[in-house]
């Protein structure tokens, strides 16, 4: 059994990675949620299944929180918790493209302590644990030093430009996108792009992970008003959420509110 939580996800995220892969090119069965039309491939309840057991049998004290698994407030009185997407960016996964990851974090006292986002198509492998930096594949990394909005390359989708989410104005910025928020929020922590906004509700499971990996590259990381996140909320979900450097993120934060 690894030592360390940190190790725990890595094992279990490349695991998640070969189960998802063999799905690839196959049928997925693909089903639509009730609640909010999103995407279910097979791919995703088979890797949820596996990381369940291989999570819980090593941390069985540990609470649980999955996209796919129905919630237990019994999580609400553990002290650590695992907060998992078995497949962020199911979309991206069913079209045959490589920018899905697995995200997968531990929460203690509704701070994230240890972290791992991996795209296992392209072998990226994100990690963090509390107050020992963020990495790729085992190499440090950190944001980019970029502080004015108008310079900036950011990851949003289009609707998140729209003026009205911008009474200080909107920025000049130059945006992208890629569908899974945990991979948007690991090219910011990498200096890829300079800063990821999305205003939505934002589940903790998309976001809890990469969370970590932001501040221990340097981001500073809150929702869209700017207060700090917590995990492991009786609704698991947070106000959107602003990531960027220090000075990036209040120069964005000026124009939101």
């Amino acid at each position: 059994m690894p030592a360390n939580d940190l190790a725990l996800l890595i094992d279990a995220a490349r695991q998640a990675g070969e189960i998802a892969r063999g799905f690839v090119g196959g049928p997925l069965d693909v089903q639509f949620k009730a609640a909010d039309d999103s995407p279910v491939t097979k791919a995703d309840l088979a890797v949820n299944t596996r990381l369940a057991q291989m999570l819980r049998d090593a941390r069985p004290h540990y609470g649980w929180l999955s996209e796919e698994t129905p919630d237990d407030t019994a999580r609400l009185a553990a002290k650590r918790v695992f907060i998992i997407d078995p497949i962020d960016g199911t979309r991206s996964f069913i079209a045959g493209e490589k920018t899905w990851a697995h995200a997968l974090a531990v929460v203690e006292d509704g701070r994230t302590t240890a972290a791992v986002v991996y795209l296992p198509m392209m072998d990226k492998l994100y990690t963090a644990s509390l107050g020992n930096g963020a990495r790729l594949n085992d190499t440090p990394i950190t944001t980019s030093a970029i502080s004015a909005p108008n310079e900036a390359q950011v990851l949003a989708t289009r609707a998140s430009l729209k003026p009205e989410w911008w009474p200080g104005g909107l920025p000049e910025m130059r945006r992208s996108h890629r569908p899974s928020l945990a991979y948007r929020q690991s090219l910011v922590a990498e200096g890829r792009y300079d800063a990821m906004f999305t205003f939505r509700p934002t589940w903790e499971w998309d976001i809890a992970a990469g969370a970590l990996i932001l501040s221990e590259a340097g981001a500073r990381i809150t929702d869209r008003r700017g207060a700090p996140l917590r995990f492991n909320a009786a609704q698991p979900q947070a106000d959107g959420l602003v990531a960027a450097n220090p000075d990036l993120h209040g120069a964005l934060l000026k124009r939101l509110t």
